[in-house]
């Protein structure tokens, strides 16, 4: 692939276009900047350039600053620094050029993209262009002078909105906000910019540097309020990242002792922040996000996704209801089938119910609702599945109901249809274990609630096709889900991961620990809730269902805990009964309940377990790791298993399935900055004194041995073994 460049074109009406050329997005590598940089001196000196426009090719004008990038700067020991280049060349250069510039947007202008169009001296959009500086998603501040430029062009309060959310505006909203000087359809936008650079040229327009503009900013009084206000929010929603504050920091610096200081700070912070943990972990997520779809041996086929026009889903319930609504907002029309009508309407008017709180939330219009509810039809029988290309099992998790199904549907679905199902747990061997049609039968599995959820488990078996897994990764693209494909056990990749993380806690509260002691913890460290609120809000139905095949097939290291029966005993069934683990009022706010105590030291005795003092007061950390490491340790499982392609695809299941927080770069990322050897030798100490829940799976063991990464692909860690 050619290196990113800009491309410098003179018309006869003496405007310079200066265009950046570096697909598919156009990003600012440092070869696009030294070269945005050389076109800009070019256009100065030459006698024949009057003004300069800037614009990106093929429709897109720039997605920011190379993310790629990172890696290199983030390894390098002579490290380049990428804001103090941005001073150089998009202040001393671009803003400061002696001949009037114009950006003209469409498509993208995110990140540094927007930075060099804040830059110019005015800017025009197309009404759907998306404008944005999203770079606190990366663990980063905007460093290319957006802390300084947007507040002058938007005002504090908007700036600081769309700095800290990360959220893009269009051309239209950005016109009124100030931020672009006109909006101009796509084909016009280059000749219109060229003539709007003459006007300024002549005098005709405002010949404007955006870093001096000072009409939006608050006096400084004011200004410190706001920056008060929102350092307590960003605290409150962020406890535990440091970057939206230096964010609202630098932003400060500027306002309180002018643009040039603030400048100087951003570029001080930029850096350092490229470097920091917070940031590694965030690219590494974003990466290992769009590497999901990468799967050896399927997507290398050259194979062609087949279309799939309609899609049957069995069971109306929540999970069906929620994947008939995420199906029906991509234009997908969908068959629901129902056991009787009582059913069909209720499930119906779950998706009615969905639809309708995006309408409440401004997300939706009623137009577009009732579009949707049009392409959702009942059905109580199989007559309408003659012409459907994909069916969705969500049903409950009963084996012998699942088995019947699938040989129902083998008879009425034609013969190319793929037959999903979304279990959560259950071996699709066995799912499929009456039909002939094994090629075409694959895991479809959502997570509750599914039209919120943004991740797919798409489970394969030794028999599924790979037209099949291409299928349903298109489908997955579609429903704007992230898929992660993995194979077929006991629980997937997610459940089975995760199985040992309320197990841990119920081990370690028989031995002494305070149960909501460790929720706290947990929830610190940055998961939306601990183990005991997660089995409240999942319901104890369904985590002795869970629960119960984790036992049967990995009966060494499952914990027998008879907490949860013994609660689900006394009618206390989680959030739903208003009594599990915590007590919940009429809004569902969870309190803490003194009565567990006396479930407790029952289920204590039934498992013959004594309190240990040092469970009692246990640190932070050491419960931070008495309930992860149990959870790493399964993974690693997983890989040595070949149930999932590689490490990054359990850190991205971990993150969108179970809201494992991203600043920590997913699990098994997390796990390598603690490092094998230590890992191995807590679980090791644990085995010995609490038995083989705790017990150093071989793959970790042989890893800690030579102190290879968790993560290392197969073959990069056997040629160290």
């Amino acid at each position: 692939m050619g290196k990113g460049r800009t491309v410098l074109e003179v018309g006869h009406d003496g405007v310079a276009i200066i265009t950046i050329v570096n697909p598919p997005v156009n990003s600012l590598s440092f070869d696009v900047l030294h070269s945005l940089k050389e076109s800009f001196d070019e256009a100065s000196r030459r006698d024949d350039v009057k003004a300069i426009v800037v614009t990106g090719a093929k429709g897109k004008f720039s997605g920011g600053f190379d993310i790629s990038a990172f890696g290199g700067i983030q390894a390098a020991k002579e490290r380049p620094k990428p804001g103090w280049v941005s001073i150089e060349i998009i202040t001393d250069t671009v803003e400061a050029s002696r001949k009037p510039s114009v950006a003209a947007i469409d498509g993208l202008a995110l990140g540094g993209g927007l930075e060099v169009a804040m830059a110019c001296n005015a800017r025009l959009s197309t009404p759907t262009a998306q404008l944005g500086l999203p770079e606190l998603q990366l663990g980063i501040i905007p460093g290319f002078g957006g802390t300084q430029r947007l507040p002058r062009l938007v005002g504090l309060t908007k700036a600081l909105e769309m700095m800290l959310t990360s959220k893009p505006v269009k051309g239209q909203e950005a016109h009124s906000l100030g931020l672009v000087d006109g909006l101009v359809s796509a084909d016009e936008l280059v000749n219109t910019a060229r003539k709007w650079a003459l006007d300024i040229l002549e005098h005709r327009r405002p010949w404007v540097a955006s870093l001096y503009k000072t009409d939006k900013i608050e006096p400084l009084g004011e200004a410190r309020e706001i920056l008060k206000f929102a350092r307590a929010q960003a605290r409150k929603q962020a406890p535990n990242l440091n970057h939206p504050l230096v964010c609202i920091d630098v932003i400060e610096q500027g306002i309180a002792s002018g643009p040039r200081t603030g400048l100087l700070k951003e570029a001080e912070a930029f850096d350092g922040l490229v470097v920091s943990d917070t940031c590694k972990s965030l690219v590494h997520i974003f990466f290992a996000q769009r590497g999901t779809t990468k799967v050896p041996g399927i997507t290398d086929r050259g194979l062609v996704p087949r279309k799939v026009k309609k899609v049957a889903i069995l069971g109306g319930g929540l999970m069906g209801s929620g994947i008939a609504t995420a199906l029906i907002l991509s234009n997908c029309p969908v068959i629901l089938k129902e056991v009787n009508q009582k059913f069909l309407d209720a499930g119906v008017n779950r998706v009615k119910a969905n639809l309708q709180s995006r309408v409440k939330k401004g997300k939706m219009s009623q137009e577009k609702f009732e579009k949707a509810m049009s392409l959702l039809k009942g059905s109580l029988d199989y007559e309408s599945f003659k012409d459907v290309d994909m069916v969705i099992e969500a049903v409950i998790e009963n084996i012998s109901l699942k088995q019947q199904i699938f040989a129902d549907l083998e008879k009425y679905c034609p013969p190319h249809c793929i037959l999903a199902s979304n279990t959560s747990t259950i071996d699709l061997n066995l799912i499929g274990q009456k039909t002939k049609s094994q090629d075409r039968i694959v895991g479809a599995h959502f997570f509750s609630p599914a039209h919120v959820m943004p991740l797919l488990e798409i489970v394969r078996t030794a028999h599924t096709s790979p037209q099949i897994i291409v299928d349903v990764l298109d489908i997955s693209k579609k429903i704007k889900k992230t898929p992660v494909v993995v194979g077929n056990c006991t629980g997937f990749a997610v459940n089975r991961m995760f199985f040992p993380y309320t197990q841990a806690g119920l081990l370690l509260v028989e031995r002494g620990a305070n149960l909501y002691q460790i929720d706290r913890v947990i929830t610190k460290f940055g998961m939306p809730m601990g183990p005991f609120r997660l089995a409240d809000l999942v319901g104890f139905g369904v985590a002795i269902a869970t629960g119960t095949q984790f036992i049967q097939n990995f009966p060494e290291r499952t914990y027998k805990s008879m907490l949860i029966p013994l609660l689900q005993e006394d009618k206390r069934a989680g959030e739903t009964t208003r009594k599990g683990f915590y007590l919940y009022d009429g809004k569902r706010k969870a309190s803490p309940d003194p009565e567990l105590n006396n479930y407790i030291e029952k289920a204590r005795s039934i498992s013959g377990v004594s309190v240990d003092p040092k469970l009692v007061k246990l640190s932070e950390k050491d419960i931070i790791e008495m309930i992860f490491f149990p959870v790493v340790n399964e993974a690693c499982r997983v890989l040595d298993e070949d149930i999932a392609v590689k490490a990054a695809d359990l850190d991205i299941s971990a993150v969108m399935g179970m809201g494992f927080p991203p600043y920590r770069g997913g699990l098994m990322f997390w796990a390598d900055t603690l490092g094998s050897k230590y890992i191995h030798s807590r679980l090791e100490k644990w085995s010995e004194l609490y038995g083989g829940f705790f017990k150093p799976c071989n793959y970790l063991a042989a890893r800690a041995a030579k102190g290879i990464p968790l993560s290392a692909p197969k073959d990069q860690a056997m040629s160290r073994l």
